[in-house]
């Protein structure tokens, strides 16, 4: 078996519902309604996926600095992981992961590349996401899969992630890049719905991350995602960051289908930053 990389078409999983080295978990969420996702799971979702929640499995508790969603911790992660049926290298017969969501990638890319931070690299998005499969007419289910017990063993790459000093210390260097991930009124601080302050950290360029997609939900095409950041030029090093860390996943996804391999997440991002301010 031998998935495209990165994303996976609904067609593609549709014929692999039922295919022991693959793993689907629903990702959606509403930062708005934290509740929601779950309630929308539990509803209806891809027969066999399970659900991880943002809040309460793909980050750890919010404390004084280290932004809204802070990254959880590994072992705990990957205990949850592993509770969904996911393999990890070295457990025998590695996993395939497929996330959706219903927002753009905003909550799917989040469990990519903390899956990626992991070791995993067996990972994909659902491109078009949740709307995608309904459109296709694939099938749809309440119910809940049996636990399956995986092995999951994360092997950190720890030079995937950077915390507020490596940034302050890092952004204004020559070779280095600092992008905002956040929507363009946000980033001028006309606007701020969530954080305290408004406003970006001084250096950042801004490239949305609603911008790697079109409006349905599907990913824009390789060359389409290399375009996108050929205006950097061959930068050392790029930091992104977005509200908490949770969006800027989707532009590290992009990078990644662009073939870029320093790009690095500021896991608090401006949430962190303004806390200090």
């Amino acid at each position: 078996m031998t998935p495209p990389q990165f994303f996976v078409a609904a067609s593609w999983l549709a014929d692999r519902l039922n295919d022991p080295q693959v793993v689907i978990v629903d990702c959606r969420f509403a930062l708005a309604d934290p509740g929601l996702g779950r309630k929308q799971y539990q509803t209806s979702h891809i027969p066999g996926a399970s659900y991880l929640d943002l809040n309460q499995d793909l980050s750890s508790p919010v404390q004084g600095h280290g932004g809204r969603h802070p990254l959880p911790d590994p072992q705990v992660l990957a205990d949850k992981l592993a509770a969904v049926g996911i393999n990890s290298a070295g457990a025998g017969s590695e996993t395939l992961v497929v996330a959706y969501d219903d927002t753009r990638f905003a909550f799917a890319a989040r469990l990519w590349w903390l899956l990626r931070y992991l070791g995993h690299d067996r990972v994909a998005v659902l491109d078009g996401g949740w709307s995608g499969w309904l459109d296709g007419d694939y099938a749809v289910t309440d119910g809940v899969p049996s636990p399956q017990m995986g092995r999951f063993v994360p092997q950190l790459r720890c030079d995937r992630v950077v915390d507020i000093e490596t940034v302050r210390a890092r952004k204004d260097l020559p070779g280095v890049v600092l992008v905002d991930s956040r929507d363009r009124d946000r980033y001028l601080g006309e606007r701020e719905p969530i954080d305290p302050v408004a406003g970006h950290i001084p250096g950042a360029v801004n490239y949305p991350w609603k911008g790697i997609s079109d409006e349905q939900g599907y990913l824009l095409s390789a060359s389409e995602q290399t375009k996108r950041w050929s205006s950097l030029g061959s930068p050392e090093e790029v930091l992104v960051y977005c509200g908490s860390g949770v969006t800027a996943c989707v532009n590290l996804l992009s990078m990644a289908m662009s073939g870029m391999t320093t790009s690095k997440l500021y896991a608090g991002s401006w949430s962190d930053w303004c806390s200090y301010l």
